[in-house]
């Protein structure tokens, strides 16, 4: 049976009840690295740099796994929807084990390989051998990491972010806590920082396997058929994020090669960048749950109607940030403490970040409300055409002799062809799929 039509208020709570702790989560993370950031950084050089280092590497591959929080939260959501709450906690369950699996083989694969990876980021000497210490330890980590990615994700699917946000806000906590322990009350130096990080993600982990397998009633028994179609369904997600990191990291490469007073700049655009993106992707991850339930119960017109309202709240909050960055821009560079050369950078693309924000609140959103219809197929294909379009732009940025200005133009038109191809996506009704 069809969900009763919701008013445009109701949408409206529904929004907000799920974007506003999943906004908290998502800046509670970067706060608490922050803190980490502090901590290592009283230790003599290079643990500092050996940490960003590893972290690196590590970014990278949660990047890529980020799948098992979007594909279970949309997964459950449908099930949720369509009245299947024991299917939906299965399904879950199925998402779990993947998580766990997948942190066994990245363990396997990358501790023998660490060495070659540090190298690969360009470090050496001590530098790199602390780097390598901090990279390993941080490994037996990852299997929890991955199972705090996979259970957010279920919980999502559920309908409760607040959750999440407590379980997040309590593991980054005990992390900033065990680093000041281990860092510099007993001297661990950057090893005791990981062993930090590794303990506070183990307790979050087992809060959530305590909620699945233990509140919700998840089967303990992996199913071997649960777990290939949760793994199949995640390529698709792999793909798109992948193609996110090589426009991100080709923009980084091209601003390395203009100077050191515009990576600089470009640097700090990125993380004011990245920080917007928090807000709006607290929107987006609304949007998956709210999609995957309304599909899952078989009403698409409410779908359509929340995606709609989500667009609304997408774009106007991408108004609200862009003007707080055109209101802020004069002042960033004091707060970043930069060199005149680097400010004189930093100002054209900040302005181009706020123009781009109501762009990325559509995008966002509907990225979002795309990955709960599990439309992960189309998205791939999405971010595949989508990075094509960017790197002719990108190269002649380079070819042409442009400034960093010019390179986020380049990330505009990337921005763009996505807002394009998502919203054409979203105006048609092949991901209007119902049912469970």
């Amino acid at each position: 049976m069809p969900l009763t039509s919701p008013t445009g208020r109701d949408h409206d709570r529904q929004i907000l009840r799920l974007a506003i702790p999943a906004f908290g989560a998502l800046v509670a993370e970067p706060l608490f690295l922050l803190t980490d950031t502090v901590i290592v950084s009283h230790l003599p050089a290079p643990a500092l740099g050996a940490v960003g280092v590893a972290s690196t590497v590590l970014g990278a591959l949660v990047a890529l796994c980020v799948f098992l929080a979007y594909g279970t939260t949309a997964a459950v959501a449908r099930q949720v929807g369509a009245g299947n709450t024991a299917q939906a906690v299965r399904q879950g369950g199925d998402g779990l084990w993947l998580a766990a699996a997948a942190g066994v083989v990245i363990i396997a694969v990358v501790w023998p390989l660490a060495p070659s990876l540090v190298a690969l980021v360009g470090a050496e000497g001590e530098l790199a051998l602390q780097a390598v210490t901090y990279l390993r330890i941080s490994l037996l980590g990852v299997p929890a990491m991955l199972l705090v990615l996979a259970g957010t994700g279920v919980l999502r699917g559920m309908q409760d972010t607040t959750t999440p946000l407590l379980v997040s806000v309590g593991s980054f906590a005990l992390n900033a806590l065990l680093n000041l322990l281990f860092v510099l009350g007993l001297g661990w130096g950057v090893a005791g920082s990981a062993w930090g990080t590794v303990l506070a993600q183990s307790l979050g982990a087992a809060v959530y396997l305590a909620l699945v397998f233990g509140r919700y009633g998840a089967p303990v028994r992996p199913d071997l058929a649960g777990i290939r179609a949760a793994g199949t369904a995640g390529v698709a997600l792999i793909i798109r994020t992948a193609c996110l990191q090589v426009v991100l990291a080709v923009a980084a490469t091209l601003a390395t090669r203009m100077g050191e007073e515009q990576i600089e700049a470009h640097t700090i655009a990125l993380r004011i960048w990245t920080l917007l993106a928090f807000a709006l992707d607290a929107i987006a991850i609304a949007g998956q749950a709210i999609t995957g339930r309304t599909l899952g119960a078989g009403d698409a017109e409410a779908t359509r109607e929340a995606t709609r309202r989500m667009v609304v709240w997408g774009v106007g909050s991408g108004v609200v940030l862009g003007l707080l960055v055109v209101v802020a821009r004069p002042f960033v560079p004091g707060v970043f403490d930069v060199s005149a050369q680097t400010a004189e950078h930093l100002l054209g693309p900040l302005l181009v970040v706020a123009l781009l924000q109501p762009v990325a609140g559509v995008v966002f959103v509907l990225d979002g409300v795309l990955i709960g219809a599990g439309d992960q197929r189309y998205l791939a294909w999405a971010g595949l055409w989508t990075t094509l379009a960017y790197l002719p732009v990108a190269l002649a940025v380079i070819l042409s002799g442009g400034g960093l200005v010019a390179l986020w133009l380049a990330l505009g038109v990337w921005m763009g062809a996505r807002f394009l191809a998502l919203g054409l996506r979203a105006r048609g009704r092949a991901w209007l799929v119902i049912g469970a």
